[in-house]
């Protein structure tokens, strides 16, 4: 008797496992949700589309309104900072300030009331005086924390005009200091440079990652730049394979600058009939690393946008990385992961290059503004884009 009690013990604790043991399986399997490990990269990022805006063309104190690039928020000031890539055809390299003002009456999505041009700061060199034709193309743009501007130059190696990674004075528009640019990114030769930046894809994309509200402070802040497209050591021609780009993380402190990592950044291919196809802005989420990009495409289907977030954290380091033809083995590149392709917008997307988080909307939650830049085509707009930001 006791043995059998004993062996009737011993089943029903195997079936109490065994029941215990499915439950688990199905609590894991069914019940709960799959969280697939690519998911975990990336912070839950959404965006709306509420607004678009054209500019009307128009000269301000002597320039010409073109060629907006790149866009930067004042937020202490609530004015918005839009640089032109004016080579110094219709004037010299410069900064827009502009008043931008929402409407957010009534039960209708936020939306552009106006938008005002308030000032024009021309760029001037380490003399004060502004750069000769032909040798800045700024294209990137970010506010310091110290209150100062962060410029890149895409350059243009025809007229030996390198590109330039600077700290401009806000006020008077002049170069503080330049900092330091790896050789790999130098064209070695004018008339057949077998590395460096290609012409017109360089330097486009710039950001800044600094403490929340950190305006006027002085400790080390880190800035994030990125080329357009491949360095020509990089470059494959075949459409079919996928090009890199460079993704550089600088250290800036007081009085240096440390080039910390740089990682591959790999672009989408090119669609079917591109003539131009690139990383055109950057902007950073958190201090994490994770950022907004945007990649812009031109050809004869007219413009292709999307915005992708990017997750820079497991990038492996390519700063000794000679040349990326030939792919990425045994490299992790930057992850990234699509936001918004602008095909599905109720309008026709133009030549989106800059980005910029605005002011929060009435509900909370933050507004991002993209800009066109027109090329100072007179049948072309500057278009600019009001959007919500989620990151529920």
């Amino acid at each position: 008797m006791t043995k059998g009690w004993h062996r009737q013990r011993r089943i029903r604790g195997l079936h109490r496992w065994l029941m215990g043991l499915l439950l688990i399986w199905g609590l894991t399997s069914c019940a709960l949700p799959q969280i697939k490990a690519e998911e975990r990269l990336f912070l839950p990022v959404t965006v709306d589309l509420l607004d678009v805006y054209t500019l009307p063309r128009q000269e301000f104190q002597g320039t010409t309104v073109g060629g907006l690039s790149a866009l930067a928020y004042d937020r202490s000031r609530d004015r918005f900072l839009a640089l032109s890539d004016d080579r110094g055809q219709f004037g010299p390299p410069r900064l827009y300030e502009l008043a931008i003002t929402l409407d957010s009456t009534g039960s209708q999505p936020p939306r552009f009331d106006s938008i005002t041009i308030e000032q024009v700061t021309p760029l001037l060199d380490s003399e004060g005086q502004p750069y000769p034709p032909g040798s800045l193309d700024p294209e990137g743009l970010a506010l310091s924390p110290r209150n100062t501007l962060l410029i890149s130059s895409e350059g243009d190696e025809r007229v030996n005009a390198p590109p330039l990674l600077g700290e401009f004075d806000r006020p008077s528009g002049q170069v503080m200091t330049s900092f330091r640019i790896p050789n790999r990114f130098l064209p070695d030769d004018g008339e057949s440079p077998t590395q460096g930046v290609r012409n017109n894809l360089s330097f486009e994309s710039l950001a800044v990652n600094a403490a929340p509200g950190a305006v006027g402070q002085t400790e080390p802040f880190r800035l994030f730049v990125a080329t357009e497209s491949a360095l020509l050591q990089d470059y494959e021609a075949d459409p079919a394979q996928p090009l890199y780009c460079r993704f550089l993380h600088y250290l800036i402190g007081t009085d240096q600058s440390t080039l910390i990592a740089e990682h591959a950044y790999p672009l989408d291919l090119e669609p079917a009939g591109a003539v131009s196809h690139g990383l055109t802005e950057l902007l950073v989420l958190d201090q994490g690393g994770h950022f907004l990009a945007l990649e812009r495409s031109y050809g004869l289907r007219g413009f292709a946008v999307k915005l992708f977030q990017l997750a820079t954290g497991g990038a492996t380091d390519i700063s000794t990385v000679t040349s990326l033809k030939g792919g990425l083995e045994g490299l992790s590149p930057i992850r990234k992961q699509l936001v918004l392709d602008f095909a599905i917008a109720p309008f026709t997307v133009d030549n989106l290059e800059g980005m910029a988080l605005g002011p929060r909307l009435p509900d909370g939650s933050q507004s991002l503004i993209l800009i066109s830049d027109n090329n100072f085509d007179g049948d072309r707009p500057t278009q600019l884009v009001l959007l919500r930001l989620g990151m529920a």
